[in-house]
């Protein structure tokens, strides 16, 4: 199963305050923890959402907001992208993570998959599988 970890935002992460030393070194030992696993498959994270926007779309078109956006419990400051059996492997992991600035709330957030919108032969689930097979190849570039 796939799982989308999602890192809250704190005060000191929308201030784009500096990690603090040896946060870095911290964060990469666990990350490569989380390879060896073999559960990690993409993470990052994110600037302050003051460079950022938030979009609405009405009517086909954009309604923007640009950040930063007053309520930090609502901004992520990072994610990560997991392979995990389950939910409960998930927040095993995340109680192992190293916490900077305060982010202490984590979102764990099952992903689905294709198979769960469709299957072989339907239209919109073969364009789907053309398009993964396209990124995959792009990946591998």
């Amino acid at each position: 199963m796939r799982f989308m970890v999602m890192i809250k935002a704190s005060a000191e992460s929308e201030a784009d305050v500096a990690p603090e030393e040896g946060l870095l070194l911290k964060m990469g030992r666990y990350n490569e923890e989380l390879i060896k696993a073999g559960i990690m498959v993409d993470g990052a994270g994110l600037m302050s959402s003051a460079k950022g926007a938030r979009v609405q779309v009405i009517d086909g078109k954009p309604l923007v907001t640009d950040g930063p956006f007053a309520e930090i419990k609502e901004v992520i400051a990072g994610f990560w992208i997991w392979e995990c059996a389950s939910l409960q492997e998930a927040i095993d992991w995340v109680a192992k993570c190293p916490i900077a600035h305060g982010q202490d709330r984590f979102e764990i957030r099952q992903m689905h998959e294709l198979e769960d919108f469709g299957a072989e032969g339907d239209e919109g689930y073969d364009l789907h599988k053309k398009l993964d097979a396209q990124l995959a190849a792009r990946k591998g570039a």
